[in-house]
């Protein structure tokens, strides 16, 4: 079918196709912009919420319901991979802390949390980059976000920085974040889906790559000035969470065989942990965010660092 593409629209596409053409030198130009400017960052903060829920619905516009919902029909194997993911893999660490009486101290509430996170918003993204069918990891991300407000109770309940009470208003605030956006762009896509030709779908994975890179500079608020005050404490911490992200990838890619094994690796170290900037209170997620800010390198370098082991498969 003919897709009629008014000429102000055909030139913007064709703008935000280029754009996919360079997405990894997108996010990495967002992670230098982050650094590099952190008033920027401290002023685009407050409004992190908002965009992290606006990248959950230009997401669910890029692939559609159709295409995200296919592969859960017959959906076992992405049930267990999202219980793996988010359910067994925190509460494993929990249990281990609990045996060997550790305290949990940031880091390691930040690691707990990250674990517990479903799919980072970013990760078809990160597919389509890569030259790797995208479809796999929305299912993963559709699935492990819409279970995410269940599965993360008993982390919650576990944790002694939340009560039950806490963890139940955290719990039903992302639900509701979670369905609007997600439900606004599968919507979108079904009535536009006569005028979404290859076209519209390379603009639209342009859009998300700015989307990305604009949203790491925000998240980003508490490295910049910890680069300048204190520069050994931030690479430890930038040590410690990329050999995390990128360890979690590879052994994911080396234990699970399965046909959605890139999409398992990617996701078992990239998880959306902005989400509980949505959700917990001011004074739990203040001492997270140079983790936050730090895990967004590895993170939007998934791309680029994880593109050769991925070609394998």
């Amino acid at each position: 079918m003919d897709i009629q593409i008014h000429p102000r629209t055909g030139m913007l596409a064709g703008a935000l196709a280029q754009v996919a053409r360079f997405g990894r030198s997108c996010l990495v130009l967002g992670l230098l912009a982050g650094l590099a400017l952190p008033g920027l960052a401290a002023w685009m903060k407050p409004y992190l919420p908002f965009l992290v829920a606006l990248l959950l619905c230009l997401t669910a516009f890029r692939v559609g319901a159709p295409r995200a919902f296919g592969g859960l029909t017959t959906g076992a194997g992405v049930l267990a991979q999202v219980l793996v993911l988010q359910l067994v893999l925190p509460m494993g660490l929990l249990a281990v802390l609990f045996v060997f009486q550790m305290p949990i101290t940031p880091f390691l509430l930040a690691v707990i949390l990250m674990l517990s996170a479903p799919s980072v918003t970013g990760a078809p993204n990160f597919a389509i980059m890569n030259g790797a069918d995208p479809a796999p990891a929305m299912r993963i991300l559709v699935l492990g976000t819409a279970l995410f407000p269940v599965l993360v109770l008993p982390v919650f309940w576990s944790l002694p920085q939340l009560g039950r009470a806490e963890g139940l208003r955290a719990s039903a605030l992302l639900v509701g974040v979670i369905l609007v956006s997600v439900g606004l762009g599968f919507a979108a896509r079904h009535l536009s889906a006569d005028r979404i030709g290859p076209m519209q779908e390379r603009a639209v994975d342009g859009l998300n790559a700015l989307a990305l890179a604009v949203i790491v500079i925000g998240l980003m608020s508490a490295v910049g000035p910890l680069l300048r005050t204190e520069p050994m404490r931030l690479a430890g911490w930038a040590v410690a969470v990329f050999c995390l992200n990128v360890g979690l990838q590879v052994i994911a890619f080396y234990v699970y065989k399965g046909r959605a094994r890139v999409a398992f690796s990617m996701i078992s170290g990239n998880r959306n942990v902005a989400l509980f900037l949505i959700a917990l209170p001011e004074e739990v997620v203040e001492p997270l965010l140079i983790f936050i800010g730090c895990y967004q390198i590895p993170m939007y370098l998934t791309p680029i660092v994880m593109k050769r082991l991925h070609d394998r498969a």
